[in-house]
């Protein structure tokens, strides 16, 4: 069976930047609340455009710079919690406009670790020869579901969109998942579903969670991929809360050459594009050396997790 790799990525963030100090006017907070619990400082907000928009303009991206032909992908889906479109699927109205033609199409909904769970789903899919070039997509459009008279949540939410083209290889250079869920947590991070759904969390229990449990399954990816993690070139976690990416860091007990990924302080949490988004800003900026170990970890609504090492061209 073939191996697969990340052949090319792109990234789509809408024009509007909310600050904290917009946010300020809206709800009881100020700029040194948010920063000091989240260390958000901006997020972007799209107006008209939808997830289908945000994901049509992030894979459109991606598959030019792989030099594909749109013919040549097999294999299209789109990691997303907060689309209002059921039927047709995010996934096949991004195959349209792009002009891919007979590609399998599907939304896989997995929360905030949505991204790193399509990514395996990708992988797994070439290696098996369902597939040779498939283009798996983040997009959010989480001012849909915010409730923007909650403090506690509002600060947190931005809209945007990462895509990669992942593409069969001889070497492995998508290493084996680490992934799974606590049901017993499965309120931590959920959309209420009334008429309008809206974004709820209980944040202690996802902080201590994730400061808790995340750098062993972390460094679990890292073994199965058959690196330590003072080799990685890179680290990129779910963009949640700049809290949790220190805390991380610290007990990974990374060198200070591995590059982090903090675009959550511009950004805020975009779920499922957190990653996808923060790791084709990094790849852009040349921070990532082409080849080198980078470790994606995703967690979120479920409680759920998804994980990787990956080396980026």
């Amino acid at each position: 069976m073939p191996g697969a790799r990340i052949a090319a990525l792109g990234h789509h963030q809408p024009d509007r930047v909310l600050t904290n100090d917009d946010l300020a006017t809206m709800v009881e907070t100020d700029d040194a609340w948010i920063r000091q619990r989240t260390g958000i400082a901006t997020r972007r907000i799209a107006d008209e455009e939808s997830v289908a928009d945000l994901a049509a303009a992030a894979a459109g991206k991606a598959l030019a710079a792989s030099g594909l032909t749109p013919r040549e992908i097999g294999l299209v889906t789109v990691a997303t919690c907060s689309a209002i479109d059921r039927c047709p699927s995010i996934a096949a109205q991004v195959a349209g406009r792009l002009g891919i033609p007979a590609a399998v199409a599907y939304d896989l909904n997995n929360g905030c670790a949505g991204f790193c769970t399509a990514l395996a789903t990708a992988d797994h899919a070439i290696r098996a020869g369902a597939a040779r070039h498939a283009l798996v997509v983040g997009a959010e459009k989480m001012s849909d579901v915010t409730d923007w008279t909650d403090r506690s949540t509002c600060v947190l939410l931005g809209d945007g969109a990462g895509a990669a083209v992942v593409s069969a290889a001889e070497d492995d250079s998508i290493g084996p998942v680490v992934w799974g869920s606590d049901p017993t947590r499965r309120d931590a991070v959920r959309l209420v579903d009334d008429w309008h759904p809206h974004f709820a969390q209980e944040g202690q229990t996802v902080f201590r969670w994730a400061t808790t449990e995340l750098p062993a399954l972390a460094t679990e990816a890292c073994r199965r991929a058959g690196v330590t993690p003072d080799g990685l070139g890179a680290i990129v976690t779910h963009q949640a809360n700049l809290r949790i990416i220190d805390s991380v860091v610290r007990q990974l007990a990374l060198p200070e050459g591995v590059v982090v990924a903090r675009d959550v302080v511009d950004s805020g949490n975009t779920s499922a594009a957190s990653i996808p988004l923060a790791l084709a800003k990094l790849v852009e900026r040349g921070e990532v050396s082409p080849g080198a170990p980078v470790l994606l970890f995703s967690f979120g609504g479920g409680l759920s997790w998804a994980g990787q090492v990956v080396r980026c061209p």
